[in-house]
């Protein structure tokens, strides 16, 4: 190689030329093919195809012409790729089911909505559709401007005039390099509106054009579910709608059968794709109750049909349908488009500004251009009537002349006249001459100097620019608005799968170290009193279940716990596990902390029911023997990580939680032995932050309070049960009604061999009592075997312990009237004996309130 030679090698980084070539490609990508313009909601390609389609005549009363004819006019004048992306690009545009309004007018087969293929271009035809013309209006009067074609020999609009806003009406979807846009199809009639509000008010909220613009309308109709998904994408240009098919339930012929229809799918579902996933979905046993599927789907409109088995409960079967299929779908909104060549994010106001603003150029530049041929025009008719006052002189010149040139030469000398004004003159035909061209000459002159200070006056008038914009627009509704397809579910909460589940009493356990369960309550048979037990769950060495709780599947849970901080969860959505499973780690559900455990479980039915929130209690008792009375409405709004339900003093903690209607009795028992009785009247209801008053006066530093019970009548029975397995029942009557912040009277008969007290709780005969000790074994007896004693005395056996072994919980639980159980009769270990001094002094005195 030639020494010179090496002088025309330029080294260069590869790090830096793919860096930039990099940019260059995705730049290209995002502006040239895969972003709409927010003015006229098109692609370079949708934008390529309608005008060539213009140029080529095929307009909405002319004759069809053969796709294939159209492709090649595009690809070969404007669009220099291959012919798929062309001619799959029109068979969208031809589509009723991808389009809520196609901008082609497609004949032949141009494929379904089950995923058939279009037939191939050769065979198909098409012209354009009436509202796509409108996109392409006084594109002939300099209203929007041209560039040169890809070899510069033609010129090709950068965006159409857009007489209808086609981005809010059809939407828009692609993938560019590094963001993509989804926007969604709306209503013409409620765009326009909207449209027309902003012009009136250009200071107009989101949510005052959500009034007119109530929310996407996609072409296959559907129910869009739930309305925040909606006004986030409004309100901020991204949001999740969530739309569910059309169905219904009916009664086959003979009666015997039930039959869900559906009628409408979502938006960009196939359909043939979500019956087959459905039949998989039956035959894998994931979906049940339906016995056939048919596609009845005809030219008259969609059907398909879910036969269902006869003891198959419609409700449930189609919630398993939306859970499972495409029934149900979510339209992820992302309204990114190119704002004067570069990509924004936009919301809804944003979107219908530079639309107006668009139509407002293109007005502005249209009057413009009119002006202009109305002056030309008024120039010539100058002319003309100049020529007709002396039209004698005009003729004798002309004849004089020795040729044109001379004659328009003249005709410019002797009458002033322009070039264009002589040459309009001797071009003018003889006819023009008579009396009644004459005159129509001087009307046409008139007009056009009405129709030049018309113009005029809009180019200095910005609201009157407005109002044509506006005129033009109910224009385009009146020709072109349709009824809402997509019908609006405002008030559905996120889907829920309460139907699915059977509404059901369930077995809660939490063990000690945060492992929680739910079991069936029949998986617990009953046995005698004094049974050694079953098997109730398998923990780790070093864990045991610690609480147990009864609660309805369907139920809000508001879970309080040592630290008082309140949680709330859905009673199904605990794991379900059987009798001898360990269960799933508490943290794995709410966001509680490590060093903090579960105390009480309330149930609550209703979470928006203001009567119910209102005039019931959730009363709180403390380690320390603090009590507080709080209403259920301040417990009332759910949140994910919890709320503070009261404040906890240092080395206190939470004991019990009891939700009352305000008119019930309150004892609290210690681990002493003694319990405090008195009215819930004692107790003021207070804030959620509070931290409460005192309650019982506790013994000594090492006493402390064991339970709380929250009786609603005086006839009711207690429970007291001791740590090595006593446990005694008596009528609340038997403990005298003090004084808030005393010291309370005795429980049990508190000895060596009972043990400290461990629990206390209110029971009537039709319960069954459900023990569990330290080691994991469950006893259930029924209250109707434990007779009424003595207040004072030591109590019976209700559980024989291993050595070293002691009771952890204990739990009632009411008896469902069809359930089946299983009793066991076991030896009887009666023991009543009485306490040797059943009078002991009581301290009534009234503590200081904390």
């Amino acid at each position: 190689m030639a020494q010179g030679e090496n002088e025309n090698i330029i080294p260069i980084n590869i790090e830096e030329e793919m860096r930039g070539a990099y940019i260059d490609y995705s730049m290209s990508v995002i502006v040239s093919r895969a972003l709409p313009d927010v003015r006229d909601g098109l692609k370079p390609v949708h934008r390529r195809i309608l005008y060539g389609m213009q140029e080529l005549g095929v307009l909405h009363n002319k004759p069809y012409k053969k796709s294939a004819r159209i492709v090649g006019e595009v690809l070969g004048k404007y669009h220099p790729h291959g012919d798929s992306a062309v001619y799959d690009t029109m068979v969208r545009m031809a589509q009723p089911w991808s389009l809520r309004y196609p901008m082609v007018d497609g004949q032949g087969n141009f494929g379904s909505i089950d995923g058939d293929n279009p037939a191939a271009m050769r065979y198909t035809e098409a012209r354009l559709k009436r509202i796509a013309e409108e996109l392409l209006t006084d594109i002939n009067k300099d209203t929007v401007d041209f560039q040169f074609n890809f070899d510069d020999s033609l010129k090709e609009p950068i965006v159409l005039p857009a007489k209808v806003p086609a981005l809010l009406l059809n939407g828009a979807s692609g993938i560019a390099v590094g963001m993509a846009t989804n926007m969604a199809p709306h209503n013409l009639g409620e765009v326009i509106d909207g449209i027309v509000a902003y012009i009136d008010n250009k200071d107009i909220t989101i949510g005052e054009l959500m009034e007119h613009i109530k929310a996407p309308d996609f072409p296959t109709g559907g129910i869009i579910y739930g309305y925040n998904g909606v006004k986030s994408a409004f309100e901020t240009g991204r949001g999740r709608v969530v739309v569910r098919g059309k169905a219904n339930v009916e009664t086959k012929e003979n009666g015997n059968k039930e039959m869900i229809i559906i009628t409408e799918i979502p938006y960009m579902v196939n359909k043939a794709s979500m019956v087959e996933k459905t039949a998989q979905l039956i035959n894998e046993k994931k979906i049940e109750g339906i016995s056939a599927i048919r596609d009845e789907s005809d030219r008259s409109g969609m059907r398909i049909v879910y036969e269902l088995k006869r003891d198959a409960m419609p409700s449930v079967v189609l919630n398993n349908l939306y859970k499972h299929t495409q029934l149900q779908t979510s339209f992820s909104v992302n309204n990114v488009a190119l704002v004067k060549g570069r990509p924004h994010t936009l919301n809804l106001k944003d979107l219908i500004r530079h639309y107006v603003d668009h139509r407002h150029e293109v007005v502005v530049r249209r009057t413009e251009y009119e002006l202009k041929e109305a002056e030309k025009r008024a120039h010539i008719l100058q002319g003309y009537l100049i020529a007709l006052d002396n039209l004698d002189e005009v003729i004798t010149l002309i004849r004089n002349s020795a040729d044109p040139e001379t004659a328009r030469n003249g005709l410019m000398e002797k009458f002033e006249l322009s070039e264009i004004q002589a040459r309009a003159i001797l071009d003018m035909r003889l006819q023009r001459l008579t009396g009644m061209e004459r005159e129509k000459i001087v009307q046409e002159y008139k007009e056009i100097m009405a129709l030049i200070d018309e113009l005029k006056d809009i180019l200095g008038n910005e609201d009157r620019r407005m109002e044509i914009i506006k005129t033009e627009l109910g224009e385009m509704r009146d020709r072109y608005a349709d009824d809402r397809r997509t019908e609006i579910e405002h008030n559905a909460e996120d889907f829920s799968y309460e139907d699915m589940i059977p509404n059901e009493e369930v077995v809660i356990t939490v063990s000690h170290q945060g492992y929680v369960k739910r079991t069936a309550l029949t998986e617990y048979r009953t046995q005698g009193r004094g049974g050694v037990g079953s098997r109730g769950v398998t923990t780790k060495e070093d864990d045991f279940t610690e609480y147990l709780f009864t609660a309805s599947t369907h139920n809000y849970l508001l879970i309080f716990t040592d630290k008082g901080k309140l949680f709330w969860l859905k009673t199904y959505a605990i794991p379900e596990g059987s009798k001898t499973s360990k269960g799933r780690p508490i943290q794995n559900l709410i966001s509680i902390e490590k060093d903090d455990k579960i105390r009480a479980i309330i149930q609550v039915g209703d979470l928006k029911d203001e009567d119910y929130l209102n005039n019931h209690f959730l009363v709180m008792a403390t380690k320390n023997g603090i009590i507080k009375k709080t209403t259920l409405e301040q417990y009332s709004r759910p949140r994910t990580n919890g709320i503070i339900a009261l404040n906890i003093r240092e080395e206190d903690q939470l004991v019990n939680v009891k939700m009352t209607n305000g008119d019930q009795h309150i004892v609290i028992a210690a681990n002493s032995g003694r319990a405090i009785h008195f009215h819930e009247s004692a107790v003021r209801p207070m804030g959620r932050t509070a931290t409460g008053v005192k309650a019982i006066t506790l013994n000594d530093e090492k006493d402390f309070v064991v339970g709380m019970v929250c009786a609603s009548e005086e006839n009711a029975t207690l429970l007291v049960v001791s740590e090595n397995g006593y446990g005694k029942r008596s009528l609340l009557s038997e403990y005298r009604i003090t004084n808030r912040g005393g010291k309370g009277v005795k429980a049990m008969n508190v000895t060596d061999k009972t043990g400290k007290l461990v629990a206390i709780k209110e029971v009537v005969d039709a319960d069954d009592l459900m023990i569990i000790n330290k080691s994991g074994i469950i006893i259930r007896i029924s209250m109707d075997n434990l007779r009424v004693m003595g207040r004072a005395t030591q109590g019976v056996k209700l559980i024989r312990l291993a050595d070293g072994d002691q009771i952890s919980s204990v739990e009632k639980i009411s008896i469902e009237e069809d359930e089946e159980s299983e009793v066991v009769e076991n030896e009887d270990n009666t023991e009543d004996i009485k306490n040797e001094n059943p009078d002991v002094s009581e301290d009534d005195s009234e503590a200081e309130e904390k």
